[in-house]
């Protein structure tokens, strides 16, 4: 069905809460593509310090921000994995794996975010390092290649945003009212 597409390196990016899993599943079944969550390739060191309530540094993020690109670079013939690549420079290390990466962007309200994230009984972040998570954000800038999409719109909506943009027919998509 998908087979004469481009191969397409997706990266659903924002903070905890915003919906990445849900939403890099629905767009990964949607393209026919394998899917990854960069959860999994949390050392257990991260898991720990952010399940006790300690935002992770950079010097903690390297090594996993290096597998999730590694995991890009592995599906040269594409694959979509949810990070939160919350600052440019998170966004470049994966980039120089997997240059051709395209970012969604699911962009809205923190106490959204904040108020899912508490709802959660099956993960480690907890909701208070949210705000953390919004103060490292940085939005995609103009010359990164991907979109934004409203994290409060319908799941089946925001894929299909993100379906138009990677088919060249967007460069840049706003799903719905919350930004």
């Amino acid at each position: 069905m998908h087979q004469n597409r481009p191969p397409y390196l997706v990266v659903v990016m924002g903070v905890a809460g915003a919906g990445k899993t849900t939403v890099g599943r629905a767009l990964a079944d949607d393209l026919g593509l394998p899917y990854a969550d960069a959860d999994d390739f949390h050392p257990q060191a991260n898991v720990t310090k952010m399940a006790a309530g300690q935002p992770l540094e950079d010097a903690d993020r390297l090594p996993w921000l290096q597998a999730v690109g590694s995991w890009l670079a592995d599906h040269p013939a594409g694959g979509v994995v949810s990070c939160s690549a919350l600052r440019r420079t998170y966004r470049d290390l994966l980039r120089e794996q997997a240059p051709g990466a395209f970012f969604l962007h699911l962009s809205g309200d923190s106490q959204v975010t904040t108020a899912r994230v508490a709802e959660r009984t099956d993960h480690f972040m907890p909701a208070s390092l949210v705000a953390s998570q919004f103060a490292l954000l940085e939005p995609l800038a103009p010359d990164e290649t991907g979109c934004v999409a409203d994290l409060a719109a319908p799941v089946s909506d925001v894929v299909a945003a993100a379906r138009r943009a990677l088919a060249g027919t967007a460069s840049a998509v706003l799903v719905g009212a919350g930004q």
